[in-house]
């Protein structure tokens, strides 16, 4: 139930008592290897001389209005990256004005996605220029019956548009072109029609709509650069590179092979549970990876064929989640304090927007991380706790340390993955039943 006006469920402490005296497996810190690739040193320099080698946007002359989009995704130092980009545009003598590029997010309003920019230190008093929200958009016209390209009207409007965005992996099913550039052009500056038609058709859409709008939007919109972000598996920038608007397809499909390679990933084919310390909208547009949990969980696609993972629980969300918990319909159990600060509005908004439910259901509720770790290990099927394949982790973004039981630990040994390890130890839960094991 609703408490007053609170989007938040109200759930009840369900506890299990017969598994009280469960007995826990013993796990032990372990440090894992993941792909190495160095981070960048002079950020402001290398954005400098990105957006040097970008032709379109040096032909712009004085005084001209260019537009910086934007997204809503956690990029890996976004702030200094959009604030030098906004000061390399006043030194050529151009008028920078920011542009909120996220579809539907901070729930479809002007004033949301305007508070979404400002959570991440992106406002008009840090940046030092104009921040323009606003949902309306201009009709480029049809890319097939029923379905019509829309473009953000104060980009749409300027002389030039910079693009800014993260070339990574999308959290639904392999593609040639996933997340990056040409998701922000048609999805993220086509606001809620852009996202609403990328959506509509479910997986179609992503793979057949979403690549046709952002064609018809490079047709049509003053777009002068992109500039494209990778991340390593620290979630560093590694890789940072200007691109002409007509060179943007390519670079996306380029550039997506470069960040899949760098992801950090479970060294392991299968697990009998998994225990995630925080989830959220921060961590992947599905609040968990697909790609570390094996779970898709969207009708008509195939889940990844490994990891299997059979029992999966979330502990927290991520504070700055700020509620939204989509990816909860592929968790097998939730703490009841997780569960009562769930934002239903922004989750449920993010879910039909994206005509995808599945990760916006609840799984089993129960009354604290305790009594959660002990029904994941009581139901994934093994029946002596030391045969447990268990890890934890603390996001699937945060790969490079995890908690394993002894036969995963024997395992990672065997595959080379382990770079240190600490002592065995068990499960310690504080009087509220708390997990103190933790990561982060």
């Amino acid at each position: 139930m609703l408490v007053g006006e609170s989007r938040s469920p109200l759930f009840p402490a369900i506890t299990m008592p017969h598994l009280a005296g469960l007995e826990l497996p013993k796990i032990r810190r372990v440090a894992i290897q993941q792909p190495i690739e160095e981070s960048l040193n002079d950020l402001e320099g290398r954005v400098g001389e990105a957006l040097k080698g970008c032709k379109k946007l040096q032909s712009l002359s004085s005084g001209k209005r260019v537009a910086i989009a934007v997204g809503s995704r956690g990029i890996a130092e976004i702030c200094k990256v959009v604030k030098t980009v906004v000061d390399y545009l006043k030194q050529e003598d151009l008028y920078p004005f920011i542009v909120p590029a996220m579809g539907s997010h901070g729930g479809g309003t002007a004033e949301g996605q305007m508070n979404v920019l400002r959570k991440l230190g992106i406002d008009e008093e840090n940046m030092g220029c104009e921040v323009r929200s606003s949902m309306e958009t201009v009709d480029y016209g049809p890319i097939s019956p029923g379905i019509r390209c829309h473009f953000d009207e104060n980009a749409a409007h300027s002389d030039g548009i910079v693009i800014i965005n993260r070339v990574k992996a999308h959290t639904s099913f392999p593609r040639n072109i996933e997340s990056g550039l040409v998701k922000l052009i048609a999805v993220g500056l086509g606001k809620a029609e852009g996202a609403r038609a990328v959506h509509l058709t479910g997986p179609r859409g992503l793979e057949v709509v979403l690549p046709k709008l952002a064609e018809k939007a490079l047709h049509h919109a003053p777009i002068s650069a992109g500039l494209a972000l990778v991340e390593n598996s620290n979630k560093q920038l590694c890789h940072i590179e200007g691109v002409e608007p007509e060179a943007i397809f390519e670079t996306d499909k380029r550039l997506l092979k470069q960040a899949k390679s760098l992801m950090p990933r479970m060294p392991f084919e299968q697990l009998d549970a998994l225990i995630v310390e925080e989830f959220g909208k921060d961590v992947s547009g599905s609040g968990l990876d697909p790609f570390v949990t094996g779970r898709t969980d969207i009708r008509g696609v195939e889940n990844p064929i490994k990891p299997f993972i059979h029992k999966i629980a979330g502990l927290r969300l991520t504070e700055a989640t700020d509620g939204n918990g989509m990816g909860t319909g592929m968790l097998d159990y939730l703490p009841q304090k997780t569960a009562n600060q769930l934002d239903l509005q922004a989750m449920y908004m993010n879910s039909v927007s994206a005509t995808i439910l599945e990760k916006a259901f609840i799984p089993i509720v129960l009354a604290n991380e305790r009594e959660v770790v002990q029904a994941l290990t009581a139901t994934c099927w093994q029946q002596k706790s030391n045969s447990i394949r268990l890890a934890q982790i603390g996001s699937t973004l945060k790969l490079n340390e995890m908690f394993l039981t002894e036969s995963l630990f024997q395992e990672a040994l065997e595959r080379g993955v382990v770079l240190s390890h600490l002592e065995t130890e068990n499960f310690r839960f504080d009087e509220d039943g708390n997990l103190l094991n933790k990561l982060i």
